[in-house]
């Protein structure tokens, strides 16, 4: 995972503003009177996450909402943490909630205020052949995981007191090939990334990280403190008109993948619907029938950070649990978030 320091997050403001020409980093695009304007980093190229997102801008939530949302795109040259701590944009989003967690350790002041997906979507794949279930099937196996994942596989085997050595970790990128050729007995990715699941066919075996015990979130949003503190109910309309775009995708989901190819040409619309109906199992779930989409926990995000300080991940200081999260966004808008599971 990502170490951050505040050095590192104006050099990597002012390299990310350079790189997408946004121009002066400290010009923060102001509110109009009539709309309120709300740029979104995405950690991400333009994707299936927008969903929701895109579903609410094209059937008009933000706009009742007096929302002007901008998605602003991100990817291996943007870091999006950054941009959002040094206050070119209002609010965020990233893959994995063990980046707030790191950026708080080191004194940046964002905060998480809701989450995309209820369970995290990372998981370990291997083949019925040499089936790994339970995380015990791990000890003697060749794990195939890019250099971002080695931290998920330690909080893995630490979580249950599996030692490190017991298990081969091999680097490789994000295809699947090194395990149908036999060069691993495993890998990883998102269950949601479904197009390259396919070549692994009705032979795969799926064992879900948040399913051994490392209950991690995925796609967090996330703004500074500042923003959360002056502009809360900003924030709070964008929520509510999510959760409504949301919602409609998981009543429509192929029309919603209609208005997502749209908005994104690039996108294929067959893998997208694929791709749609499991993204949609992540972001519904019991909780958001009783509390709302967008909804977490915190005693999951206590654990992550006490699993997090066991490891040595935190380099400065472990962070306290209201420096990484709030929920006082939730709590503005817990009665007029979707409630659907």
């Amino acid at each position: 995972m990502t170490s951050f320091n505040r050095r590192d997050v104006i050099k990597g403001a002012l390299t990310a503003a350079t790189a997408v020409g946004i121009g002066p980093i400290l010009s923060v695009e102001g509110f109009s009177q009539t709309k309120s304007v709300l740029n979104l980093q995405l950690g991400w190229l333009s994707s299936g996450n927008q969903l929701g997102e895109v579903c609410a801008k094209a059937l008009g939530y933000y706009e009742a909402e007096g929302i002007d949302l901008k998605l602003q795109p991100g990817g291996p040259n943007i870091d999006g943490v950054a941009v959002v701590a040094a206050g070119r944009f209002e609010a965020g989003q990233v893959s994995s909630s063990p980046s707030l967690m790191l950026a708080a350790s080191q004194d940046i002041p964002i905060k998480c205020f809701a989450t995309g997906a209820q369970v995290h979507p990372y998981t370990f794949f291997s083949l019925k052949k040499n089936p790994v279930r339970e995380p015990k099937d791990l000890v003697g196996k060749k794990v195939g995981i890019q250099s971002t994942g080695v931290i998920l596989l330690r909080a893995l085997l630490a979580k249950n007191k599996i030692a490190d050595k017991d298990v081969t970790i091999i680097p490789i990128g994000a295809e699947m090939s090194p395990l149908l050729t036999g060069q691993v007995d495993v890998v990883t990715g998102w269950l949601t990334n479904t197009t390259a699941l396919k070549v692994l066919g009705d032979q795969r075996v799926d064992m879900r990280l948040w399913d051994t015990g490392v209950k991690l979130y995925a796609l967090p949003y996330y703004a500074t403190v500042d923003t959360l503190t002056k502009k809360p109910e900003v924030l709070a309309k964008f929520l509510r008109a999510t959760s409504k775009g949301w919602a409609f995708a998981r009543g429509e989901p192929e029309k919603a993948v209609g208005l997502l190819v749209k908005e994104f040409p690039n996108l294929d619309r067959a893998d997208e619907i694929d791709a749609a109906k499991v993204m949609l199992q992540y972001a519904f779930s019991n909780t958001t029938k009783t509390e709302g989409w967008g909804a977490m926990d915190p005693a999951v995000w206590q654990d992550q950070i006490a699993l997090y300080a066991e490891l040595g991940q935190f380099s400065k200081r472990v962070p306290k649990l209201d420096e990484v999260m709030t929920l006082d966004i939730l709590k503005m808008t817990a009665d007029t978030r979707v409630k659907l599971g």
